[in-house]
């Protein structure tokens, strides 16, 4: 492996334990996004095609969330 690039990510898509938003439950419709963590990688779905995810490290998560926040 040449320097710069990282390890290939491999994820037993098995054990992945998958959370869906209670936002996303409440009765209306069950479609969502669903979320899945890891010890360093969060996995991103869609509930109506569950096949295809995104994943990405769980910092990137963090950033991603922390810009969304309303300011004080």
């Amino acid at each position: 492996m040449s320097q710069g690039q990282e390890t290939p990510l491999v994820l037993d898509r098995n054990r992945l334990v998958w959370i869906k938003s209670s936002v996303s439950s409440s009765g209306v419709t069950d479609d969502c996004v669903e979320v899945a963590t890891t010890e360093t990688h969060v996995a991103v779905r869609d509930s109506k095609d569950p096949e295809p995810m995104i994943v990405v490290p769980g910092r990137s998560w963090q950033a991603l969330l922390s810009s969304h926040l309303p300011a004080h």
